[in-house]
């Protein structure tokens, strides 16, 4: 299976944080819908396998009309071999949804939402400058949740002035709506956003990890006595409402990535398209694909592996990699994990047949190891 992503770059305003692609000028966005249109004819025969996902990731794509959005969903449906129940999701801000757009959604072949909260509150809202108010985010998912089953927020903590008291309001307000699926970040600082800018000039106090990491360590046992599966280090879900799009990045699956800036992965080659909406949108006028590549070696698949793998439930697996990599990663991976087992970072999992330490199943993350997750995925990198 695979997936199709749509990377819509518009925004109402800049979020201080944010460092994904955008414009706030909408000048050019029937242009630029009609381009990721020729875009997915252009790449068609990218994909040998069925379409189980189709997601549609900004900026924010709730700025399109709904009639933007079916004409692209149709487009992937003309071109692609699509399953019959293909979860397909739309990123919104509460600000773009009222009640006729969320109707009219509805009764579309999207059939998720993933809105972008990040906080109940309105100092954490006007703090990363969003576009939106807590009563209008709490109003938007009083109306969502009547129209849609499947629902995912995102929620941003380590906000400076954040308490422990508020960032646990924050997820009592989310459980209020009975939301079946949550995404949570810890702010952070990205090089060329206004946030960086702030902090440089001494506008803004440096952010403080231990902050972060104690709003992480409520969170997880928040989510854990709501009944919620930390199916992956920022995604909580009740059981059946997995992100089969998130999932699939996780796991390795091959995905297509249509727009400027949107990045495709076939298990072998990655590419990515132009950062630039007008240079974009005149390459695929001409038919010509805007993008660069590269071929991932034996070792960047392994190294790829131990940072998605490590992230996840699923763990890390010692026999697939013997499988797909090699018994040199194996046995280098066994030499790696023996600190960092002993310090409790990592565990096992194992089957009832594995008697061997190379025929153990997953390598987990512990609890302990959570927060310093890529750190630890590092360490069992293999360099040349």
């Amino acid at each position: 299976m695979s997936g199709i992503y749509l990377h819509i770059p518009f925004c109402k305003q800049a979020c201080y944080y944010c460092d994904f692609h955008f414009s706030i000028s909408l000048k050019r966005k029937s242009e630029l819908v009609e381009a990721l249109a020729q875009e997915l004819i252009l790449r068609k025969n990218e994909i040998d396998q069925p379409v189980e996902t189709i997601y549609f990731g900004g900026g924010t794509p709730s700025l399109l009309t709904i009639d933007e959005l079916q004409f692209l969903i149709e487009e992937v449906y003309r071109n692609y071999n699509v399953i019959a129940k293909p979860e397909i999701t739309l990123e919104a801000n509460p600000d773009d949804l009222s009640k006729e757009l969320i109707i009219q959604l509805s009764k579309s072949p999207i059939n998720r939402l993933s809105i972008g909260i990040q906080s109940f509150f309105d100092e954490d809202l006007k703090f990363m400058n969003r576009a939106h108010s807590s009563e209008e985010a709490k109003e938007c998912l009083s109306l969502a949740s009547q129209y849609f089953d499947n629902l995912s927020i995102d929620l941003i903590y380590g906000i400076p002035g954040l308490t422990n008291k508020r960032w646990i309001a924050n997820l009592e307000m989310a459980g209020s709506f009975n939301i079946p699926h949550i995404s949570s970040y810890a702010l952070t600082v990205e090089p060329r956003t206004a946030l960086y800018k702030f902090i440089e000039k001494g506008n803004i106090l440096p952010l403080d990890d231990s902050l972060s990491k104690g709003h992480y360590l409520i969170l997880l046992e928040y989510m854990k006595k709501a009944g919620f599966i930390n199916y992956e280090f920022s995604n909580f879900s009740r059981q059946g409402y997995f992100s089969s799009n998130n999932t699939a990045y996780w796991q390795g699956k091959s995905y297509l990535g249509i727009g400027p800036s949107a990045h495709s992965f076939n298990g072998t080659i990655r590419s990515w398209n132009i950062k630039n909406n007008i240079k974009y949108i005149n390459s695929i006028k001409k038919e010509e694909l805007p993008q660069e590549s590269e071929t991932l070696s034996l070792t960047d698949k392994y190294n790829e592996y131990i940072m998605t793998g490590l992230r996840t439930m699923w763990g890390v697996s010692i026999k697939k990699i013997e499988k797909e990599y090699g018994e040199k990663y194996a046995n280098y991976l066994i030499q790696q994990i023996k600190k960092p087992l002993e310090d409790g970072m990592l565990k096992f999992i194992s089957s009832e047949n594995s008697k061997q330490l190379d025929l153990k199943e997953r390598i987990l993350i512990t609890k302990k190891g959570m927060f310093l997750g890529d750190g630890i995925a590092s360490n069992l990198f293999w360099v040349d």
